[in-house]
């Protein structure tokens, strides 16, 4: 599939990972809606992807709330016309041990609503972005192509029982919806970063940074720039589905 002149909706696309892939769209000519519940941080956002020459357009909404979810996706098809691709970005960090013990006692315990909150919104919310994306694919008659990013956390991490959880769902949904959605010319596939540079790992201390770079083969942490780049990568490959696409320079837990 070609990037220009199609309609690819970017969710989380305020800041960070998101805000990186819509604006690699952006100079390569797609057209955009960009989602997130930040409406502020949105709006810079949408103005660097118009002033890199995109058609874009900005959706305050709440990937976890059916309701929003489903009259923000009708606005995008009225404004932008049929859906050609959905990058399943958006997601929060609620994390804590499953029980943590100190000096032999039960001092805290992962809450409902910290497992709730991730579950809804790194999960739940790709669930009904996908769908309605999907749907509009289908009643097109185009195609089109679903990515979800997932992480490295699926395979298990400390003090992340809800986020490692949710990635692992993603997974298990990008592959089932290749399956189920091929015959409608409808690819879908997943990312599973590593760490990345964002805002939120920059902040971090140095000798954290550090620590998480020697986790990596190649002694660094991601450009947000080479995220974005994979998610070109599927965009333009016809023949890539139902598969996850590992982005971590080669980090071990």
């Amino acid at each position: 599939m070609q990037i220009k002149n199609n309609t690819f909706v970017i969710t989380g696309a305020a800041q960070g990972l998101g805000e990186a892939i819509s604006l690699t769209l952006a100079k390569h000519g797609a057209k955009l809606a960009l989602l997130d519940v930040n409406a502020e941080r949105l709006d810079q956002a949408l103005n660097a992807c118009k002033q890199a020459g995109a058609e874009s357009y900005a959706f305050t909404c709440d990937v976890a709330d059916e309701t929003s979810v489903r009259r923000c996706f009708a606005s995008i098809e009225e404004h932008l016309g049929p859906i050609s691709g959905l990058v399943n970005n958006a997601g929060i960090l609620r994390d804590g041990m499953l029980v943590k013990v100190k000096d032999g006692e039960i001092v805290d315990r992962m809450s409902l609503e910290q497992w709730q909150q991730v579950i809804d919104i790194n999960l739940t919310g790709v669930f009904l972005c996908g769908r309605e994306a999907a749907t509009s694919m289908i009643r097109n008659g185009e195609g089109g192509v679903l990515i979800n990013i997932s992480s490295i956390s699926r395979h298990g991490n400390t003090g992340q029982s809800n986020y490692a959880a949710a990635k692992a769902g993603v997974t298990g949904l990008s592959s089932t919806w290749a399956q189920e959605l091929a015959r409608y010319g409808i690819r879908s596939a997943a990312i599973a970063p590593g760490v990345f540079e964002t805002e939120m790992v920059a902040s971090l201390k140095p000798e954290t940074h550090e620590r998480l770079a020697n986790l990596v083969a190649l002694r660094r942490t991601g450009a947000v720039e080479e995220l974005a780049h994979a998610v070109e990568f599927i965009i333009e490959n016809d023949y890539f589905s139902g598969r996850i696409l590992e982005l971590d320079g080669g980090m071990r837990f």
